[in-house]
């Protein structure tokens, strides 16, 4: 039976073995996949969520999100550069319409969107140094952030900012201007520093009296259908990708064991293919690499299940003013169960690998070890004892997990928005 997974899969794959096959290449000259990424756009990669109404082909999320981990398997900061640009394709479709018949018909021509929200220290929890100030004709932007990953390689980079009058006064909340990448006063720098995920195009972003549009900037409502939607489909996104490097390292194991021919003096004496324990390891990579793909998949479907339920209420109607459905919150409570397992799968199969081959595996030339650096780098996006904690506190008390605006938010002691329904798990309070 043909899928609309098997047709999408028959069209990327070979660009993902082209891409696998310059993986390690690249890990170990730190060249960035400027040739790869220009291949997955011109093919479509990008516009895949793009809704059918748009002319878009609208994969489903889960069908994306298995494509998504076939492409981290082959790369994982490939996939991992996508996150921005998949991130900003969701949440268009809660957008007013004009915003949607600017974007779709980009996207669908392989424009890419990549991110800039986090700074680095000096504001004050809670604030933005990066300042939007209105002028006759649209806007100014000023500010500097770090881990503008993806953007590099994108055309457009969305950027948080607070709003800032003529007085200087700074507005409540904060808003989002799609800059481009090209536009005079912006600087992009590959200065990312950490030990995995090297060539993401994660580093500083610098917008210095960078002049945009009036639609450049669009607004943003804690707790709105867009808002819980796509906070939840970025962490998927980082578990796909977690997802990817478990099958990463299957691979690489079974590959590894299969080609071996010595074995060590203190084992059974059979070649390290046939030997019991080596087979017993490598079948322990791939069960957490199973559990992992399962239950990222299995968080997929849920996000389907509340986008449904948003087209069939209007909650994905821009402005929608009635009860967030709750299957959206339902995605989010999934992405939480996810996320406390799925990071402690992956780089259990990344460290087992070395379990198989021993010493040799430690060769820099193999690259083996990046499928840990990768694991862990992506895993410290959200600490898993604040997603097992909030998980906790939904189970026993039904609290929501707390969704806050963005990076470096945060609220007073005892002043929760996701209030605990008195109904227990079962049924989830649309505050926020």
């Amino acid at each position: 039976m043909c899928t609309a997974y098997t047709a999408l899969s028959a069209r990327f794959q070979p660009l993902f073995d082209q891409i696998a096959a310059g993986s390690l290449e690249r890990d170990l000259e730190r060249r960035l996949p400027f040739e790869e990424v220009r291949m997955l756009d011109q093919a479509g990669f990008g516009a895949l969520r793009v809704p059918q109404e748009h002319g878009g082909p609208e994969a489903s999320i889960e069908d994306f999100i298995r494509l998504l981990i076939d492409l981290a398997e082959a790369d994982s900061n490939i996939a991992h550069l996508y996150r921005s640009h998949a991130g900003f394709v969701e949440s268009l479709r809660f957008l007013p319409d004009d915003v949607q018949a600017t974007w779709y018909p980009r996207v669908l021509a392989g424009v890419t969107v990549g991110n800039a929200s986090t700074e680095k220290g000096g504001n004050r929890l809670g604030t933005l140094n990066t300042v939007l100030r209105p002028t006759e004709d649209g806007w100014t932007l000023n500010g500097r952030k770090f881990y503008a990953t993806g953007s590099i390689f994108s055309d457009y980079t969305r950027v948080s900012a607070a709003v800032q009058d003529a007085d200087g006064t700074v507005q409540p909340g904060r808003r989002f201007a799609l800059v481009p990448t090209d536009a005079d006063g912006v600087t992009l720098e590959d200065d990312w520093d950490g030990f995995g995920q090297k060539l993401t195009g994660t580093g500083t972003a610098v917008f210095d009296q960078v002049q945009l549009p009036e639609d450049a900037v669009l607004g943003r409502t804690v707790g709105t259908p867009e808002a819980i939607h796509e906070a939840g489909f970025f962490q998927l996104v980082l578990l796909a990708v977690l997802a990817g490097i478990a099958r990463a390292a299957r691979r690489d194991a079974a590959a590894t064991v299969a080609g071996r021919a010595r074995t060590f003096n203190t084992g059974s004496g059979l070649p390290f293919r046939e030997d019991p324990l080596i087979q017993e390891a490598t079948g322990r990579i791939a069960a957490s690499a199973f559990s992992a793909e399962a239950t990222v998949l299995h968080a997929a479907r849920a996000f389907d299940d509340a986008l449904a339920a948003a087209a069939a209420t209007g909650a994905d109607r821009f402005g929608h003013q009635g009860e967030v459905p709750r299957e959206l919150h339902l995605a989010e409570v999934a992405v939480e169960h996810a996320q406390v397992t799925v990071p402690e799968l992956a780089l259990r199969a990344a460290q087992d690998l070395f379990l198989t081959v021993g010493a040799s595996a430690t060769s820099t030339a193999q690259g083996l070890d990046r499928h840990w650096r990768n694991a862990q780098t992506v895993a410290t996006h959200n600490p898993i004892a604040f997603r097992a904690r909030a998980l906790g506190d939904y189970w026993i008390n039904g609290t929501l997990p707390e969704g806050l605006n963005a990076i470096g938010d945060a609220v007073r002691s005892g002043a929760k928005t996701g209030a605990a329904s008195a109904a227990g798990p079962g049924t989830v309070s649309p505050g926020r």
